[in-house]
């Protein structure tokens, strides 16, 4: 099963910006796997925030279109989030996800705590 290991988040000013990272190891099919974001902040339920396909298709939720970006790097095994223009409502732990459509597995990563404040 892929393991997955985020980085990037912090603590930023809003109107700033951070740039997420997701880094896919245990595995040589990186580049089938959906890959995507979510993010739950205290008290809410965990929310995608955006996807990307191994076709490159994406996905944004209504919230963050615009501000953010989702792209993926085979090569690497890795996924970024960029986030701009951020807000102190976009606060929230960050998980990465690989979905493989294959064995119809989704994988987690620990999460990365963003904090915009305001």
């Amino acid at each position: 099963q892929v393991q997955l290991v985020e980085s990037g988040g912090g603590l930023v000013q809003s109107g700033g910006s951070l740039r997420l990272s997701c880094l896919a190891s245990g595995s040589t099919l990186f580049s089938r796997y959906a890959m995507g974001w979510y993010r739950q902040a205290p008290g809410k339920q965990r929310e995608l925030v955006a996807a990307i396909t191994s076709g490159g298709s994406l996905n944004y939720a209504d919230s963050v279109k615009g501000r953010f970006t989702i792209s993926r790097d085979n090569a690497k095994n890795t996924v970024y989030l960029q986030m701009n223009s951020l807000k102190p409502e976009d606060t929230a732990v960050y998980y990465c996800y690989a979905y493989d459509p294959i064995t119809r597995v989704k994988s987690w990563g620990q999460g990365t705590q963003v904090t915009v404040s305001s």
